[in-house]
């Protein structure tokens, strides 16, 4: 903890993080119990066990939570190998704005009832200046449990290594793609692949062993493709076996990322 009572994650966060590799991160695309599900992965994939969110309701707000969303713990050991567990309570803040100070003082008063360790609020975005003030102003009453705070610059350094949360969560990242992203591609590539090897965008002739009524769609479909992509850039793909190469080895790659095997180039 730093001398104001903040929180310091040193020892939950990477400890030489590429966050080049992430760039910004934002949370817009979110609901508030999206977050909600956000913090218990995120709570979960950085060591804490019997992680509980305390939602307790299918509505989208949490009335009951009792002041906090999430109650987590986490293993702690003595120099004398002695383990024990430490008891956080996380307060989940998806605001648009700063967080206030007045939005902290109900898990803060339930925290007090109830003594748990810790206390951590995550923000989305930042929490105001008057809620750090208030922070520093409760720690300096030295309560029975820490105050910790999570906002944008910590959960930017705590996805670093572990991007695949951002993926699942649809976090949206200036250096990585979202999933809907990487589908709308791999979709692209599958239709300028299959039309690649379809006869039904060489002519008219219906091939043998084909039916009329299979037929037929498969020339719907080379025509819809057509329409969308365009025939210069169809015919392209096929002009030399480089280009052909070049199709396959777009999709062979997006579809690894999407978790298929390399190679797989079925269309």
């Amino acid at each position: 903890m730093t001398d104001d009572g903040l929180s310091s994650t040193d020892d939950l966060l990477p400890e030489d993080p590429a966050e080049m590799l992430l760039g910004a991160v934002g949370f817009d695309a979110l609901s508030p119990t999206d977050f909600e599900e956000f913090c218990f992965d995120l709570m979960s994939e950085t060591g804490f066990v019997n992680v509980d969110w305390r939602k307790g309701t299918p509505k989208e707000s949490s009335p009951a939570d009792r002041g906090r969303d999430i109650v987590a713990q986490l293993e702690r050991r003595d120099v004398d190998g002695h383990q024990y567990l430490e008891t956080w309570f996380v307060d989940c803040k998806h605001y648009t704005r700063g967080v206030p100070p007045e939005a902290l003082q109900g898990t803060i008063a339930w925290a007090t009832a109830e003594r748990p360790d810790t206390v951590l609020f995550v923000a989305s975005g930042f929490f105001t200046n008057g809620a750090k003030d208030w922070i520093s102003s409760f720690n300096q009453t030295r309560p029975a449990f820490r105050v910790r705070t999570w906002e944008m610059p910590q959960l930017r350094r705590l996805l670093t290594d572990r991007m695949d949360l951002a993926f699942r969560h649809q976090v949206e990242t200036s250096a990585l793609r979202r999933v809907s992203e990487i589908m709308a591609v791999e979709h692209e590539l599958f239709d300028r692949l299959w039309y690649g090897r379809s006869e039904a965008s060489i002519g008219d002739e219906r091939p043998e062993g084909y039916s009329a009524e299979i037929w037929a769609t498969a020339q719907a479909a080379a025509r819809r493709i057509e329409e969308q992509y365009g025939v210069d850039l169809l015919r392209k793909d096929t002009e030399t076996q480089f280009d052909w190469g070049m199709l396959s080895g777009k999709i062979s790659a997006i579809r690894w990322v999407l978790g298929a095997e390399w190679d797989f180039l079925d269309s």
